[in-house]
């Protein structure tokens, strides 16, 4: 299966591991462009004119239609178990829009936790509860 990740770029570390363990699974994974670069300088996601220089919005909606499905990484952050951002919320509507699998890792937060939690769970997302294996 292709799959592209998704989550907050303060994964990248995540991001990179996970893109090796889906590839021993036998996926085939594509990852934010400029996760290796955000891996050496966190701050590079709130730049924005990095961010627009390098068209990373589009860049990641475009992998996303070419994949079967989207593995958003929710791993705790501001003080939210299970933690989306504004970035991830657009990628999972972008994947549900075009019909594509979308796999969650963790629980979701509650809607009090996170206000758009609801929206995320009427795209029908897979939790995996943090194995990979369910993946199919």
């Amino acid at each position: 299966m292709k799959i592209t990740i998704c989550g907050s770029m303060a994964f990248a570390k995540e991001m990179l591991a996970t893109q090796k363990q889906l590839v021993e699974l036998g996926h085939e994974v594509l990852i934010p462009l400029t996760t290796d670069q955000c891996l050496i300088n966190p701050n590079l996601n709130s730049d924005l004119t990095f961010c627009i220089e390098k068209n990373v919005m589009k860049n990641h909606f475009d992998k996303i239609a070419q994949s079967d499905a989207v593995l958003v990484l929710n791993y705790p952050k501001n003080d939210i178990n299970g933690y989306i951002g504004g970035s991830a919320l657009m990628e999972t509507a972008v994947a549900h829009h075009l019909n594509k699998k979308i796999f969650i890792l963790n629980e979701l937060p509650d809607e009090n936790d996170l206000r758009y939690s609801l929206e995320i769970k009427l795209a029908k997302p897979i939790i995996i509860n943090g194995d990979l294996t369910k993946i199919t």
